[in-house]
């Protein structure tokens, strides 16, 4: 099949689908999309909650629990445990389908009366402020995170221990305020590193060890600022720069920024990638126009997957061995042929319109199965009526389509078969999901974008040290700092240093954060590319990059000439960022 240009049902922009797309969507056999990439993607984004805990009623002992629903969910919520015992069963809420009304009408109905398990979690050791994690121990306040010892602030860590603050880590040890690190042992401060030891404010490293506040160096030992010293001399300059004072560290963070910003970066983060696209890859093959991708092989429009994926269209958070998933969110372990599911896991197979099922094959619109085959709406049926009547379903489906809002015109989108949830059926608001994060608004202009906003719970507390009386240095940091509330230095909110916290700073030398953990988490954010791309042309002007920003220390394949290439990168047309293509790149690395 020919490529093909479409208008977005939601945005009204072009997209294209190519004939790789086609092929695909013929395998899946599924209708080609009529929302384009980034619609989708952020379609998925509102119906996940990835790292706010609300404390609420357990809607079935009458008991208080922490919950990723807020109490206002439209949907009963029990306390995970009793959620997972044998004293429920979500077939009870079986029903029969009605060919009068359209199908997505129904599925919200039917959304709104099974009870949703409290968190999403397994495995767990000392680890009650926890969700969407597994196989945690000695963890507080980490979220999407697998295989985690001794953690707290961590989002998206996997197979590490002794992790606080940070943001994308994986098998990694000892790690304070880190974004982006792979392997990497006792490093601080520190973004996109790999196989790294004893690092300080340092970026885009890969088997280096004791540098502080370097950029782009390979296997370099003892380097300040890009410089080399001996091992006396840079364990000297180390304890001079008084790393345990708050305001020194300040004062390092705002040079170390400069320096970065006068070297080229590649025109995307990631290594060991073949013909891919996008940002954050890492050991790919052929995943174009995906985000925070590792181990993956023919992969497109998909984001936040980790561990053995392959064949998957605009398929968002997990992974862990899925094959041929389209327009699912949160699912993994053993999955596959899932299409348009939500929390879906393990050895799911062949799901479509489900929600929260587990070890659950050939199932269409089903919500809070544990096991079962050949259900519609929970009732289970024989294989050849289960197969006659979703074929039924469907075609009922795009003659009675369901009528959405389009977020960005106002204008009505019939949902038929081939659609994700609409977004008005989420239970999270846009503050609440991860779609803030990647696309940050303020609450007038989601809401003017049509989105929901929650305002936080009025909270009792009584700030004990306000932002002015919290100790410059880990020195002066008494042990009662952990029964004092803390007024936060960016948003005015409260936040706490808990036992464990405070022992790792004393242990590696740090100050005490001045900001509570959702700030400290949005700066870290901040230095993550959004998964919007568009073609940009390589800065290398020959000897240098444009303007004279930087100067090459090599000659290039193009000589004094501007570099010819252009790429694809999510680095927006704002950035400050020297962006080189992989050829230019590459010949600048130390």
């Amino acid at each position: 099949m020919n490529t093909e240009t479409k208008t977005c049902q939601n945005c009204k922009q072009q997209f294209i689908i190519d004939p790789e797309d086609f092929d695909f969507y013929k395998r899946m056999q599924v209708p080609p999309p009529t929302f384009c990439p980034d619609c989708r993607l952020k379609r998925r984004f509102i119906w996940r909650n990835e790292r706010i805990l609300y404390r609420r009623k357990d809607d079935a002992g009458g008991g208080e629990m922490f919950a990723g629903f807020h109490a206002d969910a439209p949907f009963p919520v029990y306390e995970r445990d009793h959620w997972w015992s044998d004293e429920f069963d979500a077939g009870i809420y079986a029903r029969d389908y009605d060919f009068s009304r359209p199908f997505f009408e129904q599925f919200r109905d039917f959304m709104n009366s099974v009870p949703e398990p409290s968190r999403s979690v397994l495995l767990l050791q000392n680890s009650d402020y926890v969700d969407q994690a597994g196989s945690l121990k000695n963890a507080y306040l980490c979220f999407n995170c697998d295989f985690m010892e001794n953690a707290a602030y961590v989002v998206r860590g996997v197979s590490s221990r002794d992790i606080y603050d940070a943001l994308q880590v994986q098998n990694s040890e000892i790690i304070y305020e880190g974004v982006m690190l792979e392997k990497c042992f006792r490093t601080f401060y520190s973004e996109d590193c790999e196989s790294c030891t004893d690092m300080w404010f340092s970026r885009d490293c890969v088997g280096c060890s004791n540098c502080f506040g370097c950029v782009g160096l390979r296997k370099k030992n003892y380097y300040i600022w890009n410089q080399p010293y001996s091992r006396e001399d840079y364990l000297r300059k180390l304890k001079e720069m008084n790393l345990g004072s708050r305001a020194a560290v300040n004062a390092i963070q705002r040079q170390t920024e400069t320096f970065w910003a006068g070297f080229p970066a590649r025109y995307y983060h990631g290594i060991r990638n073949f013909g891919s696209s996008g940002d954050m890859l890492n050991d790919t093959k052929n995943a174009r126009q995906c985000w925070w991708v590792s181990e993956a092989e023919n992969v497109r429009y998909s984001s936040s997957l980790y561990m053995k994926i392959s064949n998957a269209y605009d398929f968002t958070v997990w992974g862990g061995a899925a094959e041929n998933i389209y327009e699912s969110l949160t699912c993994g372990v053993q999955v596959s042929g899932l299409k348009f599911c939500f929390d879906c896991w393990p050895s799911c197979k062949n799901l479509e319109y489900c929600i929260t099922c587990h070890a659950t094959s050939d199932c269409f619109a089903c919500i809070g199965l544990k096991s079962g085959q050949y259900r519609i709406f929970n009732k289970p049926y024989s294989k050849e009526e289960y197969f006659s009547l979703r074929a039924r379903i469907i075609e009922q489906m795009n003659a009675m389509p369901y009528l959405s809002k389009s977020l960005a015109t106002g204008d009505p989108i019939p949902y038929r078969y081939g659609e994700f949830f609409p977004p008005e059926f989420s239970p999270f608001a846009y503050n609440e999901s991860m779609l803030s994060d990647a696309f940050p608004l303020g609450k007038e202009e989601a809401l003017a974008a049509g989105y929901r906003w929650r305002d936080q719970d009025a909270k009792a507390y009584h700030i004990t040290v306000v932002k002015e009386q919290l100790t410059d240095s880990i020195q002066d940091a008494k042990d009662d700092i952990t029964k004092e509330i803390i007024q936060c230095a960016s948003c005015g909110g409260a936040y706490r240093i808990v036992p464990a916290e405070l022992a790792f700073y004393r242990n590696i030398g740090v100050p005490l954060p001045a900001q509570c953990p959702d700030c400290r988490h949005k700066r870290r954010f901040a230095a993550i590319n959004p998964p919007v791309y568009s073609r940009r042309a390589c800065m290398c002007a020959g000897r240098g990059a444009e303007a004279g920003r930087y100067q090459n220390t090599v000659s290039h394949a193009h000589g004094d000439e501007h570099c010819p290439n252009d790429f694809e990168t999510a680095y927006q047309k704002g950035s400050d960022a020297i962006l080189y293509c992989e050829q230019c790149y590459n010949a600048e690395i130390v």
